[in-house]
């Protein structure tokens, strides 16, 4: 590297001899220039810099800019830099227009058949008949039709069209408002990124979206460059380029060699100082970002060749999924991929989330898939029945003849029949179940923003209620990240507090406070506190704040001695990594010699030190016998209070014996330990009582740090992570490693589980470690159960393992860009109680599912059998199309705001985890199920067959076509729906408590929905009129409706009283098959599915599947009402199927797609 590349540039003056033309705006270079510049990499982009400006602070003075002192922080100026050279901000792509959404919701299968249907239905309502001939075509129009009557027969069309509209519309600003709530929370997450930059000399930290060109920034590990540059001045810096040029090795980058910084990369070693040379669209990422159409159009024009025509078809099952791809989405800034050719694919599908499928979705889609299965038969059944029904009484029995003047009456009476069908369809079909999705997790984003959960991965709120293993870091997650020291080693004595300056050799003293001044990043600093009585405040990196506030608590100040050696003059850094352990520093001493000072981990730096400083400050040798000595008398019993032990060393050389800077063992080798101190993190006062809610929940809590065993034991001791007398393992990463490989050095997953389950502390662990850890534990098929795991990281090496985790947690605060790229959900507060409090919010997503599920499928069964029984018996449905739609409204629309929006309660903190292959409906929710539709069932069979006697009124059976509604049918509906309003707070729990009201006021969402339907239903019964089929009731019929929907309350306690267990029948409603009839395929199938890597491998394999997929779903849908929920192994395999099939999706041409959604049961069978 040699001088020059750590001393900033001499000025040349060579380049003031150029020519400085007239340049836009006054400056130097144009855009164009500058964008052509940037383009070239390595030793082209020195030849292009030496030739056009001299060198870098050339191109610095042309852009007037100081290397040194930044810009003047004046506004005028900046704005026009904005002006001429653009602001560092991509625009997003278009949103998507509410017309468009609503055009969207308009292609759902359910609709598009009532549209047609209420078309068919309008147009034959006003064709009249010629010359009604009553005589010739029977019955048919048979009962006393006035002219009014005859008349009103559009009325039903309109209305379903109305009901269309509104479902529609409900849809449609559902879709609109998630847009606009993930688009303000991705402008939240930009507008909290922030920059160091220099300005007046000073240090800034200012929004990404502020920086302009010119600006001159200070660039360090950890860091996601926002803006292309040109380094100035670097130590031992390495970016990692994959992102860009798909090159996974690190680049190293330096102002003499290659100088090229480009936005969208992640800095992984070293720091620097850069002059910002291109922002916004026209930086690197940028610049790709326009070629993929950012703008939106020609992603657009990607996105409806293939999305609208199989959107054209697509069920409102597939809608679900669709959503939570587009939100995994927008959600996902540019992700780096592993691999270069990769790279370009990755971008141009950055629709594809980046996990498979989440459990519940898969669960869903599956379930709605098969209900809708159920629902089309039956519906087609119905229409069968009613159409042979008719045509066997009218030609059959009355032997007539069809006539050509009668084909209007007749067509009009199979268009009522279609209607009925359909209606039965829409009952069945659960279209409320993505709402309810959607409407519950977009709910819990929002309220976990309030418990410091940012998510941006929506499934991954509800994947965190099925973790069952969380691998959380120790520093700043269970501790709060304020390390201070509190013991040291100095002078051959081992103090246990702070020791009184006076107390110390000065020699020693001075050499101590510049060892720790100068070897550590400049950025770091403790600033006085922003309040009165606060704690100073620790800007940079812990470890180091620790030791500058050790110096401080000596009485002694870091900031002189960094005055008189700037960072510009210190002549080579290595910076801390995660191999080396350690930081050094190299200055250049008055008489020509060098000093190195050094700090790192102290049994790392203990190896390398040859003496160390008596108590009179002079040198006396450090054998490997004395070391011992000093590990087992001073390191050991630190680390066993839970101190994290540094060695502070220095070494000099000589002017004359100057050594190869490059061979950094050499450099840093026979060194002079100076002191040893223990630095200790807090544990945060809450997270023992928040561990302990882990536990009780069923969630296993492991600690992967980087410290040394002994502290990580005392601190896991302390946090409640292992308990005394418990069976457990803390092993350091060397042993963890050497249990887990086979004597070829390979990872064997038969050894791992030996080790994982019992494993508590994994201390003295690498990335790879942490990464080999989650994967093992993830891939593990030795419990009943795959684990659910969650991750906690904050540094950049935790990038992989947060990837591959279930949940990957970053912290907000400590945490670098790297991490909170890789991550799914950002903890603010850098706190492990959130976690907890992400847990209960995930188990609340999923009992908010199975709560309305556990409504929606009562009012399924019930509906469908009524309209189909009632169909089959008196030809025509008890519950008209209109009627049908509205209950579908309360159902589906508001049941899934009222039942998803229920808050938590800690109570949901005392279960086990669900599990992946727990079945969605549990057999309590299936008791309760049938229960419910039996009791129902009862009531309106009862009012269908003997309601006129009871009420003593007119019968409602076998009224002719347009006969006014009766009040017969009208009480059945009422009654339908006021048993659906009482059953909705039945519904509310699905554990079978017995206290269903209990927290209802805590939900003013679910009152205001009851309340208003119930409001609702009165206006249609008494003013509904023709268009709902409805007549007015007297006040005593009304009580009747009501007394039997409060029966549905008491209905509920007598079936929660019959005990689950005793109800043998309904195990096999819950579960899918056995192990043992699940095939071979499925099997390696399940085991396979977690390595996403190998997934472009898997092609062929992948089109097997979907042909047995097909085949397996057709099978299914023979037991669809027995089962539900998820088919233990099949369903595994399912999800990650249909993962790699998205992935298909999107690179093959679309025609598979748009096949098998012609028609709603195939379309259904490729998508389960």
């Amino acid at each position: 590297m040699g001088d020059m590349a750590n001393s900033s540039i001499e000025f040349h003056p060579k380049a003031q001899q150029q020519r400085e033309g007239p340049h836009a705006g006054g400056f130097g270079c144009t855009l164009a220039e500058l964008r052509s510049l940037m383009e070239l990499r390595g030793a082209e982009a020195l030849q292009k810099i030496q030739e056009a400006y001299g060198d870098v602070s050339g191109l610095c003075r042309r852009l007037k800019t100081s290397p040194t002192e930044g810009l003047a922080d004046n506004a005028s100026d900046l704005e026009k830099r904005r002006q001429i050279y653009g602001q560092n901000f991509i625009p997003p792509k278009q949103p998507k227009t509410f017309l468009q959404l609503v055009w969207e919701a308009l292609q759902d299968v359910t609709l598009i058949i009532l549209e047609v249907a209420a078309i068919v239905s309008l147009g034959l309502s006003f064709y009249a008949p010629p010359g009604e001939e009553s005589e010739v075509c029977g019955n048919v129009s048979a009962g006393a039709e006035d002219e009014g009557e005859a008349e009103a027969g559009w009325i039903e069309g309109a209305a379903i069209l109305l009901s269309v509209i509104c479902v529609v519309l409900v849809t449609a600003f559902n879709d609109w408002s998630k847009e606009k709530q993930f688009r303000g929370l991705q402008s939240r997450i930009e507008q909290e990124q922030k920059f160091t930059v220099i300005r007046n000399g000073q240090l800034f930290q200012v929004p990404v979206a502020a920086l302009v060109v010119g600006d001159i920034a200070q660039v360090k590990y950890g860091d996601l460059l926002p803006a292309d540059g040109v380094l100035i001045q670097g130590n031992d810096l390495k970016i990692d380029e994959s992102s860009l040029t798909g090159e996974s090795d690190h680049v190293r980058k330096s102002a003499d060699k290659d100088p090229m910084l480009l936005s969208g990369t992640h800095v992984m070693e070293g720091s620097g100082r850069m002059v910002v040379t291109a922002v916004g669209v026209n930086s690197q990422t940028g610049i790709i970002f326009t070629l993929l159409g950012a703008g939106g159009e020609e992603e657009e024009k990607k996105d409806k060749k293939g999305k609208q025509q199989d959107g054209a078809m697509e069920s409102s099952q597939t809608k679900a999924k669709k959503q939570d791809g587009a939100v995994a989405m927008e959600m996902q800034p540019l992700k780096s991929a592993e691999g270069g050719e990769m790279e370009d694919r990755e971008k141009k599908k950055a629709s594809v989330p980046k996990k498979e499928k989440s459990v519940l979705q898969g669960k869903l889609t599956k379930l709605a898939v098969q209900i809708g299965k159920a629902g089309l038969v039956m519906s087609a059944i119905t229409v069968i029945i009613l159409v042979l029904y008719f045509v066997i009484e009218t030609f059959v029995i009355d032997g007539r003849v069809w006539l050509a003047e009668c084909t209007p009456v007749y067509v009009q009476y199979f268009v009522k029949f279609f209607i009925i069908g359909v209606t039965v369809l829409v009952v069945a079909v659960p279209e409320g179940l993505p709402l309810a999705v959607t409407i519950s997790l977009a709910y819990s984003v929002k309220k976990m923003m309030k418990d410091n959960n940012l998510v941006r991965h929506l499934d991954a709120c509800e994947t965190m209620g099925n973790a069952t293993a969380i691998c959380s870091d120790k520093t700043g997650t269970l501790t709060t990240n304020r390390m201070t020291v509190v013991q040291s080693y100095l002078g051959d004595t081992h103090y246990k507090e702070i020791p009184a300056p006076s107390a110390l050799n000065p020699k020693i003293l001075d050499l101590l406070v510049h060892a720790i001044s100068i070897n550590s990043a400049y950025t770091t600093k403790i600033l006085p506190p922003e309040k009165e009585g606060a704690l100073p405040r620790q800007v940079g990196n812990k470890t180091e704040c620790a030791l500058l506030g050790f110096v401080l608590d000596l009485k002694r100040d870091f900031q002189p001695v960094r005055e008189q050696i700037p960072e510009d003059k210190l002549y080579k850094v290595y910076t801390f990594n995660s191999v080396r352990k350690s930081m050094s520093t190299v200055i250049r001493m008055p008489d020509g010699g060098f000093r190195l000072f050094s700090k790192g981990a102290s049994e790392i730096l203990l190896k390398k030190c040859t003496n160390i400083l008596n108590n009179n400050g002079e040198l006396r040798g450090f054998r490997p016998r004395d070391r011992d000595d000093m590990v087992k008398k001073i390191i050991e019993p630190m680390a066993c209070d839970g101190l994290r032990t540094i060695c502070i060393a220095y070494r000099d050389f000589s002017a004359t014996q100057e050594p190869d800077w490059d061979n950094e063992n050499e450099v840093v080798g026979d060194l002079t330990c100076i002191a040893v101190v223990g630095i200790e993190d807090p544990v945060r006062p809450e997270v023992p009582e928040a561990i302990r809610k882990c536990q009780r929940a069923g969630i296993t809590v492991r600690m992967v740090t980087g410290d040394n065993i002994n502290t990580a034991r005392a601190i896991a001791a302390k946090c409640g992570i292992i308990q005394p007398g418990e069976d457990f393992l803390c092993l350091e990463g060397k042993e963890f490693n050497r249990r887990i490989r086979n004597e070829k050095g390979e990872i064997e997953q038969e050894r791992l589980d030996k080790v994982w389950p019992k494993l508590r502390v994994l201390a003295r662990s690498s990335p790879t470690d942490k990464h080999t850890l989650v994967k093992g534990i993830i891939d593990s098929t030795t419990g009943e159960q795959r684990q659910v795991v969650a991750v906690t990281g904050d540094g950049t090496n935790d990038g992989p393992a947060l990837k591959k985790a279930d949940v990957g947690f970053a912290m907000g605060i400590a945490g670098t860009d790297v991490a909170k790229e890789a991550s799914d959900i950002i903890l603010t507060d850098d706190n492990f109680t959130s976690i907890v409090k992400a847990v209960m919010w995930g188990r609340n997503v999923y009992d908010s599912i199975s709560k309305f599920l556990q409504f929606q499928l009562t009012v399924n069964v019930v509906a469908v059998i009524v309209a189909f029984t009632g169909a089959c018996i008196t030809q025509d449905s008890p519950l008209k199309a209109v009627q049908m739609l509205w209950v579908n409204l309360i159902m589906d629309t508001f049941a899934s705001l009222a039942l998803a929006t229920e808050p938590p309660t800690e109570s949901l903190l005392l279960r086990k985890p669900y599990g992946r292959d727990k079945p969605l409906i549990s057999r309590t929710m299936m008791k309760n199920i049938l229960g419910h539709a039996v009791y129902q069932l009862t009531i309106i069979f009862t009012l269908l067959f003997v309601g006129e006697l009871f009420f003593d009124i007119d019968s409602g059976r076998n009224a002719p076509l347009h006969s006014p509604p009766s009040e017969h049918y009208t009480i059945i509906f009422n009654t339908f729906v006021m048993m659906q309003l009482f059953n909705e707070v039945n519904a509310r729990k699905v554990h079978g408590e017995r206290n269903v009201f209990h927290g209802i006021f805590g939900n003013p969402i679910f009152c205001t929905i009851v309340l208003g339907t119930f409001a609702i239903q009165i206006v249609i019964v008494q003013f509904g009129g023709k268009p709902f089929s409805c007549s007015p009731l007297s006040t005593e019929q009304w009580l009747w409706c009501l007394f039997v929907g409060v029966g549905e309350l008491v209905w509920g306690q007598v079936i929660a009283t019959i005990p689950t267990s005793q109800l043998k029948c309904l195990k096999e409603a819950g579960h899918g098959p056995g192990k043992d009839e699940m095939t071979d395929e499925e099997l390696a199938e399940g085991e396979e599915e977690i390595d996403h890597a190998e997934r472009e491998l898997r092609r062929g394999q992948i089109l097997w599947f979907r042909g047995l997929n097909r085949i397996q779903t057709q099978m299914e849908v023979v037991s669809t009402f027995k089962r539900s929920g998820s088919f233990q192994g099949a369903m595994r395999r399912r999800s990650s199927v249909l993962s790699q099939l998205h992935d298909v999706t999107n690179l093959s041409t679309p025609t598979h797609v748009i096949l098998s959604a012609a028609n709603p049961t195939s379309a259904a069978g490729s998508e389960s």
